[in-house]
């Protein structure tokens, strides 16, 4: 693509700023029908709405399990071979781009907007229901304690990571290499050309919008729950449905702050603060908890999800019988390529000047490692309190597994403590993911747009809380998971097809490299040859 091309897509899509709107129509308005009519909905169907949703999670991933489950496996492979292939050396924004933000605070950036609620709210629920049930050993066996913290390891490890690492690095890269709006139909302009402006390109946003909008509903739903039983174990309100509303209303009131006020100021300085909250937080139960248990296991536990990983991230449950697959896995897949857009949109904006190698690298391992550890202190905790006999972590999971974080630190010493920066930090990582949601919201349904006006927003942020709510009333944590599946579902068709086009960008992108490469080389050995004759006639 040339640059006056370049030129003219960019300038198509900045179609004069305005005030409080600058939308882009075709995506946004489609975005807001079917948002309505969703929430309106749900709000005339009532209690039969949570049936109803129930009943779609069910259908979709009894039909399309094996996708889900071939579709991440793709996704890893792509990444790695974009990360150790030519393509490698390929620099984000061009081979003279340089890093916006420091390694660490781009770490903390993408960390906090990748997984930060659900690593409080599952990282001992999950352990203890693998434990209870084991999909893969017999229960109360030490095969089912390892099976325990390998599955989990597996749906927190590279799969997840992988499907953000190659959504991000598409967006990134045809948006600082290619100058492409940052917008989702700009990945497949290899495949498209200039039919990405067109009705072909507004339904990829549209889905792209919807499926950012119920990944994120599930967790800021997820950390309403959790937030609410940490109020309840703290303060002794009621955990109800109630509580859960208000708390997502004035969590929303403060993303929207941090929204107006922008990543630098806002998204920035929220995970950095997350970050050094969780390390703290880590940190006091790797030394109060079962220290040396705790680091072995670690070890122990990446052996065994190295050593599995093959058939773990295969397995379809084909002849075995009951629902884990589905109403584990699946779950997580579905919810990580229903984030996609948002996290992948977010860590493209914010990994400009890095190179594809050390861009896959830095979101796979990095992310993976910590999200380890972290599960081993807090999983494994709970695991050794309860196959010791000193304290009964499952029956609190099985009641309630809202609470099953708080019921882990109640057996550690300062536990009110604790648990108060357990809310606060779930809190923050709620206000972190409904921040930098509506950012890439906001930029899908305004062209790709980098800098839309303030009131666009502060739209999308009260959308995002208003959605999440309504749902929560509407069918619980069920009908959250319903609505991230259900997205999940056609935007796993069009991730893979992206990763063929995105294939074919940086092969475009590296032939020019070479291309430049030999003109260089020829034009600095005619420069030599020109100067050996001007000293021969001299």
């Amino acid at each position: 693509m040339s640059n006056s091309e370049q030129e003219k897509k960019q300038s198509s899509k900045k179609s004069g700023s305005k005030k409080y709107f600058d939308i882009h129509g075709p995506v946004f308005w489609p975005s807001v029908f079917l948002i309505a009519s969703l929430i309106i909905g749900t709000l005339i169907a009532g209690e039969s709405a949570e049936q109803v949703f129930n009943s779609a999670r069910v259908f979709i991933t009894d039909s399309a399990n094996w996708l889900f489950v071939a579709a991440v496996n793709i996704f890893i492979g792509f990444s790695l071979y974009f990360a150790f292939s030519r393509y490698g050396k390929i620099r984000l924004g061009g081979q003279d781009a340089e890093p916006e933000f420091s390694t660490m605070a781009w770490f903390a950036m993408l960390f906090s907007a990748g997984m930060g609620i659900g690593l409080m709210f599952y990282s001992v629920a999950e352990p203890m229901w693998h434990l209870i049930s084991p999909p893969h050993a017999e229960t109360g066996t030490t095969d089912a304690i390892r099976d325990a913290m390998g599955i989990t390891f597996l749906h927190w490890g590279l799969h997840a990571w992988a499907v953000y690492a190659i959504v991000a690095l598409a967006l990134a890269f045809f948006a600082f290499n290619r100058k492409l709006p940052l917008s989702f139909r700009s990945v497949f302009y290899p495949l498209l050309g200039d039919r990405i402006d067109g009705w072909i390109g507004d339904v990829i946003d549209v889905l792209a919008v919807l499926a950012t909008l119920f990944g994120l509903a599930t967790s800021l739903g997820l950390g309403a729950a959790q937030a609410g039983a940490g109020i309840e174990y703290v303060f002794g309100l009621s955990n109800t449905v109630n509580l859960q509303v208000m708390i997502i209303i004035g969590v929303t009131a403060i993303a929207t702050i941090s929204v107006v006020l922008g990543i630098d100021k806002g998204v920035k300085v929220l995970s950095e603060f997350n970050i050094r909250i969780a390390g703290l937080f880590l940190l006091f139960i790797l030394v109060v908890g079962p220290t040396l248990y705790i680091l072995s296991s670690f070890i122990q536990n990446i052996g065994h999800y190295v050593q599995n990983f093959a058939s773990f991230s295969t397995w379809t449950q084909s002849y075995e019988e009951g629902e884990f697959l589905n109403t584990w896995t699946v779950f997580y897949w579905a919810w990580w390529i229903s984030w996609s857009p948002y996290v992948g949109m977010f860590i493209a904006r914010i990994s400009k000047g890095r190179t594809v190698k050390e861009f896959v690298l830095g979101v796979l391992i990095i992310p993976t490692l910590v999200t380890f550890l972290w599960m081993s202190g807090f999983g494994g905790s709970a695991l050794f309190l309860e196959t010791n006999g000193i304290a009964d972590i499952a029956s609190a999971v099985q009641a309630d597994q809202t609470t099953s974080l708080f019921i882990l630190l109640d057996q550690f010493p300062l536990s009110m403590i604790t648990s108060f920066l357990a809310i606060v930090l779930v809190l923050s990582f709620f206000v972190t993911s409904s921040d930098s949601g509506s950012l890439v919201i906001d930029g899908l349904t305004s062209g790709g747009k980098l800098h839309a006006p303030v009131g666009q927003r502060v739209f999308w942020a009260t959308t995002e809380g208003a959605v999440a709510a309504i749902l929560l009333i509407g069918g619980g944590l069920g009908a959250l998971q319903a609505g991230a599946i259900s997205t999940g579902l056609p935007f796993t068709i069009v991730l893979l097809i992206m990763c063929y086009s995105l294939q074919q960008g940086l092969h475009r992108e590296h032939q020019d490299i070479v291309d430049k490469s030999k003109a260089k080389e020829r034009e600095s050995y005619k420069d030599l040859v020109a100067n050996a004759i001007k000293k021969q006639k001299k």
